[in-house]
């Protein structure tokens, strides 16, 4: 849950994950109960001990089963900072290894990574802390002169050498020694909630894409700043929205086994091209479920029972899809299929174009059926039924859009701009108290 505007309702309804989701799970996995409305008005309770398959099954399947109106949390105490250090890796197997290897670092809270290309990525990983080093002082990503998260994180390691470059040598002591005496990555102390929100400016790096459109607008620092009450993730979504260009935009987070993560990074740029990528690490969860799932495990011991289901990786894909309608639902089809084909499985928040028949064998509908039967929850409409694209119902509206006003440029951004304006969300940012108060 990267953006301020994530309700925990919408958390746990949905499928949230986060850089804290290889060590605790999904959100549903930090919640201790749940109060709920069933379809046929009742009230309960849901937890890992009442309901428990209530519980378990509301949990990725966007309220079809209920609607959540009170939730127990579980907390960890927090400290001032995260000492935050971006690891600069040169290819995407050295990004999907390091980040493995960070969620295996306990010293870790935070692990996530970011794909500005094959040769250039950069890992990042935070450790909770009440302290800075003497002369160093806070960076903080909420002002309106702050650099974006990941801007920041690009220019600080672009001209890093990776641990693997810099290690490169025939002789395994003089590779040791050249490493450890090269700099290979860059550390920040973040105070922790510029740190939970760092993705809220740009939306991870989406709001770049507002200068994608409007064309003549030079993209620096200076129009960043004046722009910014623009570029936080409420006011975009509006935006984006209202002007009807989110029907060519690719919105997909996509989950995978890790070793079969290179091979779609692959396929992902062959097809799309899109850059950045966003990489997160995930704990698995128990299974049946709506959440991201993979199946496949991993061995933990000598013994044939001695297994566990083994972690994902999760790629964001976020960007600029084909402006032809037809050829922008065909890829994102066969983006469906691809990921399927590699063992992986989509969050249902995203763009969905699977037919019915095939949506319900990537998904187990006996087990769900049943949940809605046990729960009174047959009248409400089923997952798929509220996350499918009506490709028909947009191949008309993208028609009439592209035969309006709206559909000329740049009147439909400027119309979305308006529609964001008139919602009022700036001042949510503007007024937003876990912002930090301090000197930089």
């Amino acid at each position: 849950m990267e953006f301020p505007g994530i309700t925990a309702g919408g958390g746990y309804a949905g499928t949230a994950g986060e850089s804290s989701s290889f060590r605790h799970g999904f959100f549903d996995e930090t919640i201790n109960y749940v109060e709920m409305v069933l379809g046929n008005g009742e009230v309960v309770r849901a937890s890992r001990e009442e309901r428990a398959d209530l519980f378990r099954g509301a949990a990725g399947a966007v309220g079809t089963l209920g609607v959540t109106t009170l939730m127990e949390l579980k907390l960890v105490e927090a400290r001032r900072y995260v000492q935050t250090t971006y690891h600069r890796t040169s290819s995407v197997a050295e990004a999907v290894a390091r980040v493995r290897s960070e969620t295996e670092n306990p010293a870790n809270d935070y692990v996530d990574g970011i794909l500005f290309s094959k040769d250039h990525g950069v890992v990042v990983t935070g450790r909770m802390t009440d302290e800075i080093p003497a002369g160093r002082k806070p960076q903080t990503f909420s002002r309106a002169l702050d650099p974006w998260f990941y801007l920041h994180a690009r220019d600080r390691t672009k001209a890093l050498p990776s641990a693997a470059t810099a290690g490169e040598s025939s002789n395994a002591a003089v590779a040791s020694t050249t490493a450890a005496a090269t700099e290979t990555s860059f550390t920040d102390y973040v105070p922790l909630a510029e740190y939970l929100f760092r993705y809220d400016r740009a939306g991870f790096w989406v709001g770049a894409q507002g200068w994608t459109y409007f064309k003549l607008v030079p993209f620096n620092k200076w129009t960043r700043w004046f722009l910014d009450d623009f570029i936080h993730t409420r006011m975009m979504y509006r935006a984006l929205h209202a002007s009807g260009e989110s029907a060519r935009f690719v919105v997909q987070d996509l989950s995978l086994p890790y070793p079969n993560a290179e091979a779609f990074v692959d396929y992902t740029a062959d097809k799309f091209d899109i850059w950045p990528l966003w990489l997160c690490p995930l704990k698995p969860t128990q299974q049946p479920t709506f959440h991201p799932h993979t199946g496949v495990t991993e061995s933990t011991g000598p013994a044939e029972t001695d297994v566990q289901q083994a972690p994902m990786l999760n790629i964001g894909l976020w960007g600029w899809g084909p402006a032809d309608f037809e050829e922008f639902v065909d890829k994102n089809r066969d983006l469906e299929s691809k990921l399927q084909e590699l063992g992986g499985r989509k969050w249902l928040y995203a763009h969905t174009y699977y037919q019915e028949d095939d949506f319900w064998k990537v998904y187990d509908k006996p087990w769900y059926t049943a949940l809605r039967e046990k729960y009174g929850a047959t009248t409400l409409p089923t997952v798929y039924d509220k996350v499918k694209i009506d490709v028909e119902a947009n191949r008309r509206k993208r028609q009439q859009t592209r035969q309006s006003l709206k559909g000329k440029w740049p009147v439909g951004g400027l119309y979305g701009i308006w529609k964001s304006i008139q919602s009022g969300d700036y001042h949510l940012h503007r007024r937003a108290e876990w912002k930090y108060k301090g000197k930089n």
